[in-house]
């Protein structure tokens, strides 16, 4: 059967070893099909001969799907460069069982294929956009797959976080900091925080306080289309700083303003048929499987 995706790319989890098994794998696997494959720069190393190559920031670019061979990190990391250009992302998993990247290399190949033929479920995952304003202007912005996170560097101080949601006060908090999470983050950060799981495709942002000094400061979730803005309340040892994901933002001065809303693009994940979100729930949070009806 033909297929709607043309040129395919590799992207492997960098530094990692693993991989040296199952990318080579469906490299050949996908040009026996037909298809262009185009490799990541840092993973071109574990194809023989010389691959189309392009660092992970190009590769949007060069195709019209995308093959995770890493972790949920590393695949968080391709869905933030390559969301702007409605690249769908498949996650194949090197170690345990990901909530994003959930096949095994074992059926990576048949799972590709079922793909490949048109049979998959396709989810919309948002992402979110933090910016950093200082006097007015925009000093530092970046988006998050999982969770915007503004905590305190220092281990002994609170900080104050006043919240406004869509310009209205939310409230104040002494706390070691906020997380500011999606759908696809409330299984991350957020979920040890104590905030509640959120279904990957919920149109939702929730706001889960980390530490917080007062008990009755908890978690709660709004709509996606808000956008949350958070200042500070002056102290003598403020020290902050702003997480996307991965990427950290420099340090936050007093006086800064966090805004946190949608972000322009949602990245696409294919799944197979046969993918089941709370079956992965019952898998990484050790939940009973319980008898089926």
């Amino acid at each position: 059967m033909d297929t709607q995706f043309k040129r395919v790319a590799l992207i492997g989890k960098i530094g990692s070893e693993h991989i040296g098994l199952t990318l080579p794998k469906l490299y050949q696997h996908l040009q026996s099909r037909g298809l262009e494959v185009v490799v990541e720069q840092s993973s071109a190393r574990f194809i023989d001969g010389t691959p189309l190559v392009f660092p992970l920031e190009d590769l949007g670019r060069h195709c019209d799907l995308a093959i995770v061979i890493g972790g949920d990190g590393t695949l968080l990391t391709a869905a933030r460069l390559l969301a702007s250009h409605n690249i769908p992302l498949i996650g194949v998993n090197l170690g345990r069982l990901g909530f994003l990247v959930d096949i095994s290399p074992q059926v990576a190949i048949a799972s590709v294929d079922e793909i490949l033929e048109g049979r998959f479920r396709e989810g919309q995952r948002q992402l979110l956009e933090a910016k950093i304003i200082r006097d007015g202007e925009i000093i530092a912005e970046q988006t998050a797959v999982n969770e915007v996170v503004i905590h305190s560097w220092n281990s002994t101080s609170l900080i104050e976080i006043v919240t406004y949601i869509d310009g209205i006060f939310l409230n104040c908090q002494r706390s070691d900091g906020l997380i500011v999470s999606t759908p696809t983050g409330s299984t991350a950060y957020a979920l040890s925080g104590g905030g509640p799981i959120l279904y990957p495709t919920l149109k939702a942002i929730e706001l889960v306080p980390i530490n917080p000094h007062s008990l009755t400061n908890r978690p709660i979730v709004i709509s996606d289309d808000s956008v949350v803005e958070i200042i500070f309340r002056k102290s003598k040892d403020f020290r902050a700083r702003l997480a996307c994901d991965n990427v950290s933002i420099p340090d936050i001065e007093i006086g800064d303003r966090i805004s946190i809303g949608k972000a322009a693009h949602p990245f696409r994940i294919l799944h197979p048929l046969n993918h089941d979100f709370f079956e992965i729930l019952r898998e990484k949070l050790n939940w009973s499987g319980g008898n089926t009806l």
